[in-house]
């Protein structure tokens, strides 16, 4: 699997992320949405990857610093095509891998509580992260889920 960092300007990408924006914004209630869009992607505190396997595009994912060695998943998206294939997990191992590589000691996640979510959820427990508190800006939500892993 191939990672290319940036490349918003891909249509492939930017359409799987206008997707993506687009369908949490949905499933999500007001207030409780914390997808990010394009622009809030390009932020300078986050590094984002679209992956690629066989010159076809699979998903992507962010990761956002919210302090020096503790950083935040962002963006986590598996392209429709590949959806129960695996994929979802080597896009977590890629931003595993780009963490340690960037010395994140911490990483954490918000994800949303209803059923929409459940498989991100159950991922995310595969990999060993831990429910925990709100971290950073966000707040004890009924909507969303929070979980840590220390690398």
């Amino acid at each position: 699997m191939k990672s290319i960092e940036g490349n918003f300007d891909n249509s492939e990408v930017n359409n799987l992320l206008k997707k993506h924006f687009i369908e949490l914004r949905t499933v999500s209630p007001e207030g409780s949405t914390h997808v990010l869009d394009i622009e809030g992607l390009k932020d300078p505190s986050i590094k984002f990857w679209s992956l690629w396997e066989n010159n076809e595009l699979v998903g992507c994912g962010a990761l956002k610093f919210l302090e020096k060695k503790h950083g935040e998943f962002k963006s986590i998206r598996v392209a429709d095509k590949f959806r129960k294939t695996g994929v979802g997990k080597k896009i977590i191992d890629h931003l595993i891998e780009e963490a340690k590589k960037l010395e994140v000691s911490k990483l954490s996640i918000e994800t949303g509580a209803g059923n929409f979510f459940l498989p991100a959820r159950k991922l995310f427990s595969k990999f060993g992260f831990k429910k925990c508190s709100p971290f950073a800006h966000y707040k004890n939500d009924p909507n969303s889920c929070y979980y840590s892993l220390d690398l």
